[in-house]
């Protein structure tokens, strides 16, 4: 299945079929063993720290490897959703052969892009 999805995290479908860059890949991936020397600092309420350590608590981690997968995992998602297109083999195929497709001319678009809009006109929004 091209752009199959592997844990939590969107693989991109192969090179070969259609030309998608390959060695796209998750800055984490989960199973990361290097040596963490990096760190970020949290300025919170009493209250979410409380929700935090009750919450890692719960899961049996510490509240600094909860806060990190939590963190990382949020992160992994949104920048997939903004890179990755998951798609089955034929709807791989549709998406592929539309992007082949030469463009064509949409009836009025030029003249509707062309034309001013209230955010063009003086005295219009933030003028």
């Amino acid at each position: 299945m091209a752009g199959a999805r592997s844990g939590r995290h969107a693989t991109p479908p192969p090179a070969a079929s259609g030309g998608v860059d390959a060695n796209v890949r998750c800055a984490y991936a989960g199973g990361v063993t290097e040596r963490k020397d990096e760190r970020i600092h949290l300025r919170l309420e009493p209250a979410q720290k409380e929700l935090l350590e009750a919450a890692s608590a719960a899961a049996g981690s510490t509240m600094s490897a909860f806060v990190l997968k939590a963190a990382t995992d949020a992160a992994a998602d949104l920048l997939a959703d903004r890179r990755v297109f998951v798609l089955d083999e034929a709807a791989w195929r549709i998406f592929d052969e539309a992007l082949e497709r030469p463009a064509t001319e949409v009836s009025g678009l030029r003249e509707l892009l062309a034309t001013p809009t209230v955010l063009d006109e003086p005295g219009g929004p933030g003028q």
